[in-house]
């Protein structure tokens, strides 16, 4: 990006690099942190459902964020326009939170040269009538796989994002981040009743890696299949029972019962059901949980922190014992602790907060089917849908999306209705085996925290709880 990062940010707004260096210097005086975030964001997205071209947008969107903290204080500003007197106002409002008060300005991130992306844009990979016709030839596929399709919705999405962070000195960090995905519904109907299916992917990286015939075949057979699965489910049972998760996507329930409330802002107010927890065990033996924003290409992965700073491998929980937290810069100052690589928004409208990257419990030593076998009574939760979770109790409710009795070992018919309900530091507790069978899930997750939402990936292998709570709807 040094090439053009000048043309991006300072020569169409007719700004000096230097006048804006020296504003970040006075801004940041006596402050403990802050930094300018600059944002050039370039985002697409088409639909085809029914048979036709639904949407297909272009934005473009660019400004910056002026952030001065003192001690736990934030002033922030941003705006989408890039003058120098629009910076000049920012930084008369953002050092507000510097009264009466002389810090000493933080050592800003180490410097790295680590790229886990391309700089390529992914929205140039093909025109927009190839990619009208790749959603058409999505659509006739998956409508010729089976009789029973009723519906198709297919979507492509995808984003080049530029960002410049400036700090006080004259330190500046840089990042190019592609982003693709690419996602397929599908509603088949019986006659008697009408299901559906659903599956995604994606990652940082251009369309060509995911619109290969194999690739979105794929895809649509995955999603048809669970259709056709949902359409001989029968009505989830209720009850206190085994509960087995499976590999991959599951692991959103790792990342939202249980990453959240391993986010430094949360323990620094001791709001978190893990405040207070570090050295001490929280789950099972053979339990380790990490937080990896350093996997090449992944839809969680980050060169740098918006922030900048570079992000890291952290060990969350290992063998049972609590031994980290994800940390922001803020956040860690205040604790005592080093910043991770965790802070993140949204957008330059935003202030970085702690949040996860790629959040994922590493193998075990079972096999999947030995821990199938083990299962007296209980279910098999292959996929989920959406949840909700309390930070503070660690209580969640969980919709599964597909899942299957589980009857002497041997998997039965699959089951619709089904949600689980549980407590996080609970849950670890309960975990009782742990396959060998950990990956990654597709590249299709969000997270939502404070209003901000950002691109997040999950995993686990497959899991066997003890015993959980299941929400059922049969008679």
């Amino acid at each position: 990006m040094s090439a053009s990062s000048d043309d991006l940010f300072f020569e169409p707004a007719g700004l000096d690099r230097s006048r804006v260096e020296r504003l970040v210097d006075d801004t940041l005086a006596e402050a403990d942190d802050g930094e300018l975030y600059l944002e050039y964001r370039l985002s697409e997205a088409l639909a085809f459902d029914d048979g036709r071209l639904k949407t297909a947008t272009f934005d473009t969107n660019q400004g910056f964020g002026l952030r001065c903290v003192a001690d736990e204080s934030t002033g922030y500003a941003h705006s989408s326009d890039m003058s120098e007197a629009s910076l000049m106002r920012a930084s008369d409002a953002v050092q507000a939170v510097k009264s009466g008060h002389s810090g000493t300005l933080a050592d800003g991130p180490a410097r790295t040269n680590t790229q886990l992306y391309g700089d390529e844009n992914p929205l140039g990979d093909q025109t927009f009538e190839q990619k009208v016709e790749l959603l058409q030839e999505i659509d006739a596929y998956a409508r010729a796989k089976d009789p029973r399709v009723r519906q198709v919705t297919a979507s492509m999405a995808g984003e080049w994002q530029a960002v410049e962070i400036i700090r006080a000195g004259g330190q500046v960090v840089r990042d190019i981040r592609p982003l693709v995905r690419v996602n397929v519904s599908v509603v088949v109907d019986d006659g008697d009743r009408q299901e559906s299916g659903s599956h995604g992917v994606g990652g940082r990286e251009g369309y060509s890696a995911w619109i290969s015939p194999d690739q979105w075949q794929g895809q649509v057979d995955e999603a048809l299949r669970q259709a056709l699965v949902n359409l001989d489910s029968v009505p989830a049972p209720a009850g206190e029972m085994e509960v087995v998760l499976g590999p991959g996507w599951p692991g959103i329930l790792l990342h939202e019962a249980i990453g959240h409330g391993l986010e430094g802002d949360f323990n620094r107010k001791k709001t978190s059901a893990f405040a207070g927890l570090l050295g001490e065990r929280v789950a099972s033996p053979g339990v380790t949980v990490v937080d990896d924003g350093t996997i090449a290409k992944r839809r969680g992965s980050l060169s740098v922190d918006d922030e900048g700073t570079a992000t890291s491998n952290t060990v969350l929980i290992e063998d049972g014992i609590l031994k980290g937290y994800m940390q922001d810069r803020m956040n860690a100052r205040l604790m005592g602790m080093d910043p991770t690589g965790n802070g993140r928004r949204e957008s330059f409208a935003h202030q970085p907060m702690p949040r996860m990257t790629n959040t994922y419990m590493l193998d075990g030593d079972k096999d999947p089917e030995e821990i199938l076998k083990s299962v007296k009574d209980g279910l098999y939760a292959v996929s989920f849908g959406g949840g909700q979770v309390d930070i503070t109790s660690g209580k969640f409710v969980f919709t599964v999306t597909e899942a299957y009795r589980v009857e002497n070992g041997k998997i039965g018919a699959p089951v619709k209705g089904a949600t689980l309900i549980g407590n996080g530091p609970d849950v670890l507790t309960k975990v009782s085996m742990i396959g060998n069978d950990m990956k990654l899930d597709p590249g299709i997750g969000t997270c939502g925290k404070a209003g901000q939402g950002v691109p997040v990936g999950v995993g686990q292998p497959t899991l066997k709880l003890s015993g959980l709570t299941v929400g059922g709807t049969a008679a």
